[in-house]
């Protein structure tokens, strides 16, 4: 016995067709990333306790790490499949870095912190009252000999 095949109606073909496109675009909103949903990530009250010196150092860590996850989801992105694999393995640690960092601004702001000046680098510094320039006049001598400054 030779089995037919039924004709499909000309509509049902088109929705089939469009089916796909329906959910893909259905499911696009799920990948938008705002700010409320990196903060569900975190833990807001995390960083409550801190002082401004220990939120300088986890904005800077952060900061860091940041840099570093979206290194590698470039990197695995220019590879066959490679936004599949950037999605899998580095999408959920970068959202929660993302929400951690909000809520460090959040009390780097509450704390009304400033960034502390950069450190020495170990370079002689020629403003520096040990290290006197060429045209600078000798140091004035006390009754006891030892140099004033």
């Amino acid at each position: 016995m030779i089995a037919r095949e039924i004709p499909k109606p000309a509509w049902l073909r088109i929705a089939l067709g469009l089916a796909p496109f329906a959910l893909a675009f259905g499911l696009s909103g799920c990948a938008d990333m705002n700010e409320n949903m990196t903060a569900a990530f975190a833990d807001p009250a995390k960083y409550d306790l801190y002082d401004c010196k220990q939120l300088e150092a986890e904005r800077k860590s952060l900061g860091e790490k940041t840099a570093e996850l979206q290194g590698l989801i470039s990197k695995a992105q220019t590879g066959t499949g490679g936004t599949v694999v950037a999605e899998l393995a580095y999408r959920n640690d970068y959202i929660a870095l993302r929400g951690q960092s909000h809520y460090v601004e959040e009390a780097w702001r509450k704390k009304r912190c400033r960034a502390s000046p950069p450190s020495a680098s170990g370079t002689p510094d020629n403003s520096s009252p040990s290290a006197p320039s060429a045209n600078a006049a000798p140091p004035k001598r006390s009754k006891a000999g030892s140099a004033v400054y």
